[in-house]
């Protein structure tokens, strides 16, 4: 422990490439670009690592502040940036020492680096910012896998969405025909009939076969 700090050590960068492999078999399942699900500007706001680290610790490569102090002011000041008020404009210190119920002098001397922020600090410019717990503390690789790790839970979603969906068509005979045949091509195909009488005997055997499946009253 540094200053209220825990070390997690080399743990999230050893299972940064699992993340990744997740992430990209779900990405290819669900036919999403990877280019969205590893948006590197999305993945830097969400998790408070420079955009450069974030690259580079995609691609495999070591990187990251190590040093507690500067990565806790890499962070805020990207909280400062990004957390903007109503009107678009950043916060004033004196706001953040109000919200986060601080002094106006502990605030200006977190945010200049001239004080080293305790765990308490932390935990109250987090929740003025609005942010996870952690936000300000992790190293770079567990921020950027926490991160990821909340993408994976967006995508998996949308899979148990769309398969649940899936799973409600193909119980019901009628959305199965519909999903079989296609209305468009039900129409496209009534059109090439030579005369009237022809498209009326395919109206008339789509109303029997329509009522043959109707869903039952509800």
């Amino acid at each position: 422990m540094t200053d209220g700090y825990k070390d997690p050590g080399a743990t999230a960068t050893a299972q940064l490439p699992a993340d990744v492999a997740r992430v990209t078999a779900l990405a290819d399942r669900l036919g999403v670009r990877h280019a969205d699900v590893f948006d590197v500007g999305r993945l830097s706001y969400a998790s408070g690592v420079p955009e450069s680290v974030v690259r580079a610790l995609l691609s495999g490569r070591p990187a990251g502040e190590p040093d507690v102090q500067a990565r806790f002011l890499q962070r805020l000041d990207l909280l400062r940036r990004t957390r903007l008020k109503p009107n678009g404009r950043k916060h004033t210190q004196q706001e953040i020492a109000d919200g986060a119920g601080m002094s106006r002098q502990q605030a200006g001397a977190l945010l200049n680096g001239d004080r080293r922020p305790t765990m308490e600090h932390c935990d109250a410019l987090q929740r003025f910012f609005r942010v996870h717990a952690g936000f300000l503390t992790a190293e770079d690789p567990e921020a950027l896998a926490g991160a990821l790790q909340r993408v994976e839970q967006e995508l998996l979603q949308k899979l148990a969405d769309r398969e649940r969906a899936a799973a409600g068509a193909a119980e019901d005979p009628l959305e199965r025909l519909l999903q079989d045949h296609g209305v468009r091509g039900i129409a496209w195909r009534a059109a090439q009939l030579p005369t009237d009488q022809h498209r009326d005997k395919v109206a008339e055997w789509l109303d029997m076969l329509l009522e043959s499946v109707k869903r039952p009253e509800s």
